[in-house]
This record gives C-alpha cells, structure tokens and sequence, in this order.
C-alpha cells in the first residue's frame, strides 16, 4: 500500500493520487478508521454503508450548511457582497434545506417536475444523442472527447429544454457552471474558488431572472412555467425561489448527469467483457446505469453540518462540526457488495446509494438514469470499436462530486 493509504492521519481526498482514483484511500478509511477526523479539512469522514445511510435519514445531520457559513464569514462589513449574495442563491437552494423548509419546497417542485415530465423527454434525448454522434463521426477524425462532445451538450441540452432554456446558450451556461463548480462542491485547496463562483452565480442569475420574468409575462409547456405555475392550496413559490431552483436545476441537472454518463462509459471500456455482455443483452442496460452509479458513481461525498451531537462508533461529533458522509466508499463496503471492486452490470442487489436516501433522496434522479441509458449505449453502438487511449484521465479536483473534465477516447473513423 502507498503511504497515502496507510498514513490516514494525513488522508487527503484531494490528494494527486486521490483525486484520480479516491477507492484505496476510502477503503483504508472504511476499514481502519470509518469515522475519521480530517485536521487538515477540519471534518469528520463517515465511510461504512450503514453508517452513511443512516446519516442520510437522520435529520441531526443537517443539510444547512450555507446559512451557518454565511453567518460567520459574510455577514460582516468585510465581506465580499459578491460572494454574499452567491451565497444567498445557494442558501435558497432545496438541496440545502432542512424541515419543514425542504419539504415544502420539494412539494412544489415535485408538481412541475412529474414522471410525466421526464418520460416525455425520451424521444428528445434520443434525437441530441443521435445528432451529436453523427457529428462527432461526421468530422471523420476518430477522435472523441466523451464529455466534451458528447455527455456535457447532451445533458445541458435535455434540462435547458426542459427548463425553456434556449440550446444555444448552453456554452454560456457551461462556463457559469463551472465556475459555480468550486462553490458547491468544494475544491477547498482553491482560494479563488469563491470569488470565481460568485461571479458565475452572479451571471447565471442574472440571466435565469429574464427568463423567469419573461414566463411570467408568456408562460410556455416548460419547467420554468410550471414552477411559476405550481401551487396547492397553501402556497406556491416565489419569484425568487423560482429563480433559484432555475439555477440549481440549470447546474445540477447536467454536471450530476454528465458524469455518470461519462463514468459509466469509462467502465464499460475499461471492462470490455462486460460491454459485450451489454451488448448481446440490451435488457441489461438499467442494470449497468445502477452499477456506474455504484461503482464509480457521481457523489464521491455529501456535505453535513451536525445539528446535535451524535455519538457514532465511539466518536462524538459535535454540533457544528462538517461531516462528509461518503457514498463513494458505501458503495463498495464489503459488507453490503459481494466482490465490491468488480464491475457486474448483471449484480442483483444493488441499494446503491449514489442518489442518496430519505427526504433528500435526488428529484432528478429518474431523468439522470433516463439519459444515462440512453447516451450509453447509444455511444457504444455509433462509434465504432470505441477505445480508450493512452492519454492520462483528467478528475475534477473537489471533494463531493466525481467526475472528469475531459475524457480522450478512439474509435474507427468511416
């Protein structure tokens, strides 16, 4: 083992070798130290199955992780009113919400993002992915970037025209979103990463504000309607949480998508007797989603805050302290997964937990697993003897999402 592995001490997930493959240190944490304290990143990192799970479920760990932030670093004179109000977008997000604020929000969203809504998008991510293939050989170089020019336009493409997004601003709205990426997600060794950030929140907010209000003026057969639109008996949601569920879904209903569909590429490719068992059996393609999602999945951590203290395999944490629960190492705990490293697309069991559980469970959770079933496969059979190359992989260095930034394949040019 490196010493990265066995000096846990100074586990650091964002470490070179980490970034580019987090599973030998998380399985040295899972098994010698599953409830590990980071001095470097001042948190706890709980790495076992039931424990992460459990933690999901339980509202002492708390999903508000802005508004203390906020508290005690922007609301003074000092502060950056840029970054202030970026935070003040994120801390209007759903995914940072606890009771009863979560719920409500969910509820409302929950009527304008329907089942019915996503598998009326099946025939739209079809057409993007045939048009972006035929592009991608149409140029007749066998060169192919799988996020680039494939996973990233695909993705951005289905929520912005589910959102009323026009398809041409997706370039634009890439660059906002990336540089939200070190906001959200956390590539705390980056001192910049707040001020990039909010100046991407600042843009991207600004443009989803003249969307919103131009729907509210001619409302469409679109998200942002429906969201403007939806409402019970008690309540509806306002302007500016229209906005910022507009922002959130722009930003996480591609990067979350983007790369699973690129993981579960990577996966196939790299285990080329379970691509041709895909590729025999078709059936077999919602179980492959469920094991990219397991092996190697999007959500590396989830950010907690301890709402109360919780007294967890002898260690206490305490209120206040960040918790990084790690779906990345849950889903390959040996005490859940028979031979956890391996990649089956035929496993049976799988109650991974890339998605999340409870009351935070994914909304967009169906959608990811539409596209992915779809851009998988699609790819596999329209790109000829497609292969990786010799080029080094390229990770996001952050510590809660897993995903590439660019992804060098090969395949047979006509």
């Amino acid at each position: 083992m490196t010493t990265q592995q066995t000096d846990l001490g100074n586990a650091d997930l964002l470490g070179d070798e980490a970034v580019a493959d987090p599973y030998p240190l998380l399985a040295a944490l899972r098994e010698h130290d599953p409830v590990h304290w980071s001095a470097k990143y001042r948190s706890w990192f709980v790495t076992r199955y039931d424990d992460v799970a459990a933690a999901l479920r339980d509202e002492r760990f708390s999903s508000d992780r802005i508004t203390p932030y906020r508290r005690a670093k922007l609301d003074g004179p000092d502060a950056d009113p840029g970054v202030r109000a970026a935070f003040g977008v994120l801390e209007g997000w759903m995914v940072f919400k606890d009771q009863p604020d979560h719920k409500r929000l969910r509820r409302l969203l929950s009527r304008a993002f329907t089942p019915r809504a996503v598998t009326r998008m099946t025939a739209t991510v079809e057409d993007i992915a045939a048009e972006l293939l035929d592009g991608i050989v149409g140029r007749g170089t066998g060169d192919v970037d799988l996020i680039g020019d494939y996973a990233y336009p695909l993705t951005a493409s289905v929520i912005a025209d589910m959102l009323g997004v026009p398809r041409e601003d997706r370039e634009q709205f890439k660059d906002w979103s990336d540089q939200i990426t070190g906001l959200v997600f956390g590539g705390m060794g980056d001192a910049t990463r707040h001020a990039v950030g909010a100046e991407g929140m600042a843009d991207l907010t600004a443009y989803l504000a003249d969307l919103v209000r131009a729907h509210e003026r001619d409302p469409a057969d679109d998200l942002i309607s429906a969201m403007i639109s939806a409402r019970d008996d008690r309540d509806a949601l306002s302007h500016d949480e229209v906005i910022a569920t507009g922002v959130l879904l722009l930003f996480a209903g591609h990067e979350t998508t983007t790369n699973l569909i690129g993981s579960g590429l990577l996966a196939l490719l790299a285990h080329p007797a379970q691509r041709r068992l895909l590729d025999a059996r078709p059936d077999l393609v919602a179980g492959a989603v469920e094991e990219a999602l397991r092996f190697d999945g999007p959500a590396k951590t989830v950010a907690r805050v301890m709402g109360d203290d919780v007294e967890l395999r002898g260690r206490r944490l305490r209120r206040g302290e960040r918790v990084f629960l790690c779906p990345s190492s849950a889903n390959r705990d040996p005490e859940v997964f028979d031979a956890p490293d391996t990649f089956d697309v035929t496993r049976e069991r799988s109650g991974q937990l890339g998605f999340g559980l409870g009351m935070h469970f994914c909304l967009g959770a169906p959608l990811a697993r539409l596209e992915a079933s779809i851009a998988i496969p699609r790819a596999l059979a329209r790109l000829p003897e497609l292969r990786l190359t010799d080029e080094p992989l390229s990770w996001h260095p952050v510590l809660l999402s897993r995903g590439m930034q660019r992804f060098p394949a090969r395949f047979t040019a006509p």
